[in-house]
């Protein structure tokens, strides 16, 4: 068994539902001291976080992910324990296999391979670490980049731990990902007998054809780097449950997953417009989870499209595709952010799993990085 899988089935075997941490990062810290470390721990109401660097000056590359992981599902419909790690035919099974112990196990054994090969490393390397990430993250990364600007730290670079991955591992890099801006519309009507409209006022009569406007929006027709603006409809909620019943109002969640092309603002402001236009009663709560990021190019995304060709043969993917990450809290700062990450195909899924070998190569291409980005020595040799 290697170090990073051995390391993984550790961290996988620890109940870690978010927001527990259930001590995975007790065993990274005991890790990252034995290497030279410095840890300092962040406790924001009931999450766990941690920041660690080594070195004291010069460029700072970080390593970011989480310790917690979603809920199971039903036990019973797993192919082994979801918190019992098993290698069947080449691939890791278990609760965060993929999302994301996977990448933290490769993380923490490349440092450490990278450290006994360059003692006197230049630049600093950090580690940020929270166990807040699949839960509603507002204890967590947020916080510890809230921390870290007090104190006057800056991350040059930053790779987080997602499983971006396609199919092979290192075949897509996601530099970047899309915004999210969510809402609840609340659309007032006149409840009443369904027998006796002219009584009432049906919001959901109402709301529809103003929903459907929002729904044939073209927001904008995105860009090199990001899909045009999505607007989705998540759930829609009227009535008492009874036949006979017009409601007297409405609920609508929904959800826009945009570009560099327009603002929230922007999207705030159309979407109330199309509500006003149509005449209707309501009330919107707005929710930003994130705004849009694109690390283009720079040394960052240099190194590992140089680090995927050495150890892999491919010329990897830089895509913007999928949902929100905690990279959305990090770029804000100026820092250079991917991800990068095993294969997402069973990520939230009943047996998550990855390919065993797959953690070995992404242990790999995080030591090349790091190599080739921290791997020249400093004037402090031994």
């Amino acid at each position: 068994m290697t170090p990073t899988l051995e390391l993984a089935q550790d961290l996988i075997s620890r109940r870690s539902v978010t927001p527990e941490d259930a001590g995975c990062q007790d065993l990274m810290i005991q890790r990252l001291k034995a290497i030279g470390f410095t840890v300092e721990r962040l406790r924001f109401g009931e999450v766990d976080n941690f920041w660690a660097t080594r070195g004291d000056s010069g460029p700072l590359l970080a390593f970011a992910g989480h310790t917690d992981v979603v809920p199971t599902g039903p036990e019973t419909e797993w192919r082994h324990p979801p918190f019992e790690p098993v290698v069947e035919r080449g691939m890791l099974y278990g609760r965060g296999a993929a999302d994301m112990k996977g990448s933290l196990a490769s993380m923490v054994v490349a440092c450490e391979r990278f450290v006994e090969a360059h003692p006197s490393h230049r630049g600093r390397i950090g580690f940020l670490i929270t166990s807040d990430e699949e839960g509603p993250s507002v204890n967590g990364t947020v916080k510890v980049v809230e921390w870290l600007e007090e104190q006057g730290i800056k991350m040059d670079w930053c790779i987080v731990g997602e499983p971006s991955s396609t199919e092979r591992v290192g075949d897509v890099i996601k530099n970047g990902r899309r915004g999210s801006l969510g809402a609840v519309l609340t659309v007032k009507g006149v409840q009443g007998h369904v027998a006796y409209p002219h009584l009432a006022d049906n919001p959901i009569h109402r709301a529809a054809p103003a929903l459907a406007e929002l729904a044939a929006q073209t927001w904008d027709e995105g860009n090199d780097f990001f899909p045009a603006t999505s607007f989705q409809i998540s759930n829609i909620n009227g009535g008492t449950g009874a036949t006979n019943v017009i409601p007297g109002d409405v609920q609508v969640v929904f959800n826009f997953r945009f570009s560099t092309e327009v603002t929230e603002a922007q999207l705030r402001e159309r979407t109330e417009a199309i509500l006003d236009r149509h005449g209707l009663t309501y009330e919107v709560q707005w929710v930003l989870s994130g705004q849009p990021f694109l690390t283009a190019e720079g040394e960052l995304v240099e190194a590992l499209v140089q680090a995927i060709a050495q150890h892999t043969g491919q010329k990897p993917v830089l895509s913007t595709a999928g949902g929100t990450s905690d990279g959305r809290f990090i770029a804000p700062t100026g820092t250079q952010v991917v991800e990068l990450g095993p294969v997402n195909d069973t990520i939230h899924k009943v047996n998550e799993c990855v390919r065993a070998e797959d953690l070995d190569t992404l242990t790999d291409l995080y030591t090349e990085t790091l190599t080739l980005l921290l791997g020249q020595p400093n004037d402090r040799q031994p």
